[in-house]
């Protein structure tokens, strides 16, 4: 009796281990850590800094990693010190196993700071699905890029593959670059050679806080684009410099923006409202101005979210009733059943959101 015991003991392990996709996981990858029956997996092969605070990563990739089209953002999920923590990134496809990772140092900022300082070669992580709607579709003569700080990443994908698909043989392509100072700014080697290569292809880098400074994007800076009213523009950088750049291009036909980092609203008035979470039957006040995502962490609530930027609404719920702001472009809403996208707005009056 005990025999047959263990025996299906025995056998109902083995087969535990064969259907269970987390077990089946765990051997797997002490095989060989890229193999994976359920996750997209990356393996760091090379690490190199490319820039001030600015460090490029190159990822081999398994079978299950999809690979977002030029321009695109992934979700890359970490552990670190035991917790799982994700982020949104732009990628550059090298080739059909590598991808290339940019990231830049944010102050505080717990997942770049562990890409900068402490990942090694070796180390493996998790990539999500990608998206984003800031893709190599141009439909007129003329693309005009316009990048601020980190938002260089996705141009660099973008003209990557544009390059590689031969179409700067007929698309005019200008960059105009924002950078603090001349150690912030990344691939300078590689659009320079590019110019060289492709007369159709030029950028301009503008440094901000070097001596003489270079302005800030401003009107002026429109005399520096030719034919607006047939080009198609991407922007990408801080909410402000997004911001901008639509009042400024909005002659273009197609504008395409995403800002990577959210400023504070500096219209909200002073002082506090309160968030009913009617699914955690909780009453949290918070203050005007802030993201509501940010707002919530900082009272040690974990709503569902990915990108913090807008894009892959992993964090909209409905909201009942209240007023909000749209960080990233200043609009108000204030009708109630609506959806909202918590990382991209602000509280302007109590709110009854579903969390």
């Amino acid at each position: 009796m005990q025999v047959i015991e263990k025996r299906n003991s025995l056998f109902n392990s083995l087969t535990q281990a064969i259907f269970d996709k987390e077990m089946a996981n765990f051997w797997l990858q002490k095989v060989n850590p890229l193999w994976s029956v359920k996750h997209g997996l990356v393996q760091i092969v090379k690490k190199e800094f490319v820039a001030h605070d600015m460090v490029s990563l190159t990822l081999k990739c398994n079978r299950l990693v999809k690979i977002g089209v030029a321009g695109q953002h992934h979700p890359v999920i970490v552990e670190i010190a035991g917790r799982r923590y994700e982020r949104t990134y732009s990628l550059t496809q090298i080739d059909e196993q590598h991808l290339r990772l940019t990231i830049k140092k944010v102050a505080d900022g717990i997942v770049s700071n562990w890409f900068m300082t402490e990942s090694q070669i070796g180390d493996v992580f998790e990539l999500g699905q990608p998206y984003g709607d800031m893709q190599q579709n141009i439909k007129t003569p003329k693309l005009i890029m316009l990048a601020a700080g980190s938002g260089i990443t996705p141009m660099l994908s973008l003209i990557t593959a544009i390059k590689q698909s031969q179409q700067l043989d007929k698309v005019q392509v200008q960059l105009l670059y924002w950078v603090k100072q001349r150690s912030d700014a990344a691939f300078i080697e590689y659009f320079e050679q590019v110019a060289q290569q492709f007369p159709n292809f030029s950028y301009q880098i503008f440094y901000t806080q070097e001596t003489p400074n270079d302005e800030r994007l401003n009107a002026e800076h429109l005399a520096l684009v030719d034919d607006l009213e047939n080009s198609t523009v991407y922007a990408c950088g801080p909410s402000g410099f997004v911001s901008t750049v639509e009042q400024l291009f909005e002659k273009a036909p197609t504008v395409l923006t995403e800002a990577f980092s959210l400023t504070r609203d500096s219209t909200a008035e002073v002082g506090y409202v309160n968030v009913t979470l009617t699914q955690s039957n909780k009453v949290i006040a918070i203050p005007k101005g802030e993201s509501i995502l940010v707002s919530l962490e900082h009272e040690g609530l974990k709503p569902t979210h990915g990108c913090r930027m807008g894009i892959c609404n992993k964090c909209v719920c409905s909201k009942a009733q209240g007023s909000t702001r749209n960080l990233l472009n200043g609009s108000e809403n204030t009708e109630p059943s609506q959806l909202l996208k918590i990382c991209v707005n602000s509280a302007q009056s109590d709110l009854v959101i579903d969390l």
